[in-house]
């Protein structure tokens, strides 16, 4: 077991990101699936701060564009302040939420890391890139914009200004399976490192994540995990809006966690996109709640078996 930690928990019913409503639900699910009994049972310190609320906004017009751009711009100045805050005293763990919370939690765990005078670094766990700047999304859906965001992207009016952008080399994005034509384009004019699921099945998951770890730790840098649920493939993770066929098994998500686990570098952690709306009784719920467990410290032989008759 890895060492006792201030786990803090935080809300953050965020489902402005996308039509699709039933992410605002996220965090209490995770919740009921025992979220934090398991981190309990590993032995760390668990503070629950409840569900956050955006700052207040001028509501949205059904004439923009983009979907709800207002109340996720109030998501993301919340977020931002609550990660600072929370970085200053244990491992924020944000609950989410669609993924347009990470506009806010990246950029509050970078304005840390700034202080401190450390680099931050960030694993992207998903199967989209989340490249998007709100010029560039044909959907408007803004929960594909949080890595355009925190980079330092521009276009992002009304949204607060991003202080510390996470340096494009400090990214590396896990598990890639549907990138459009624009975000393609784009990343491939940046060092942001990549890996898709042809790589990941040619080489395994291991070895990239491996090499990444080790950059983060040459550096002694902080590192945000950030997890979306359709990393995972739909079979094992249905409880996503935006579900993918060919994503990460069971397993393989499993020894993700597990290894980052073992690397001790962890200093922050996004679930999101959990759409309880989707699932089937509360499988990926819980699921994320053993992934959440063994990245901070349950191993093969502590897991009970699971019966879902």
């Amino acid at each position: 077991m890895m060492d006792q930690t201030d786990c803090i928990l935080i809300g953050a019913p965020v489902d402005s990101g996308k039509r699709r409503a039933g992410c605002l639900m996220g965090p209490d699910a995770l919740r009921t699936a025992g979220l934090g009994q398991a981190l309990r049972d590993l032995g760390h310190r668990v503070e629950d701060l409840g569900n956050l609320s955006p700052e207040t906004y001028n509501p949205d017009t059904d004439d923009n564009r983009l979907f709800r751009p207002r109340e996720t711009a109030g998501w993301a100045a919340r977020l931002i302040a609550a990660a600072e805050a929370a970085m200053g005293r244990g491992l924020p763990i944000f609950l989410g939420g669609d993924h347009a919370l990470s506009l806010g939690s990246v950029a509050g765990v970078a304005n840390h890391a700034a202080r401190t005078g450390r680099p931050q670094f960030v694993l992207w766990l998903d199967a989209h890139s989340d490249y998007h700047t709100p010029q560039t999304t044909d959907s408007g859906n803004l929960h594909g914009t949080p890595l355009g965001y925190v980079t330092g992207r521009d276009g992002f009016d009304g949204f607060p200004p991003v202080a510390n952008p996470v340096p494009q080399e400090n990214i590396c994005l896990l598990g890639l399976r549907s990138v459009d034509a624009a975000e393609r384009a784009a990343l491939e004019g940046t060092a942001i490192q990549r890996h898709d699921m042809r790589e990941i099945d040619e080489r395994g998951i291991a070895r990239p994540l491996g090499e990444f770890l080790d950059r983060v730790r040459a550096a002694n840098g902080f590192l945000h995990v950030s997890l979306d649920v359709d990393f995972l493939d739909p079979t094992f993770a249905p409880a996503v809006g935006t579900t993918v066929p060919g994503g990460a098994t069971l397993r393989e998500g499993h020894l993700v966690m597990e290894m980052i686990c073992d690397s001790g570098l962890m200093s922050s952690l996004d679930l999101v996109e959990l759409n309880p709306f989707l699932d089937e009784r509360g499988r990926t719920a819980q699921l994320l709640v053993d992934l959440a467990a063994s990245v901070l410290g349950r191993r093969v032989f502590d897991r009970p078996t699971r019966a879902f008759a």
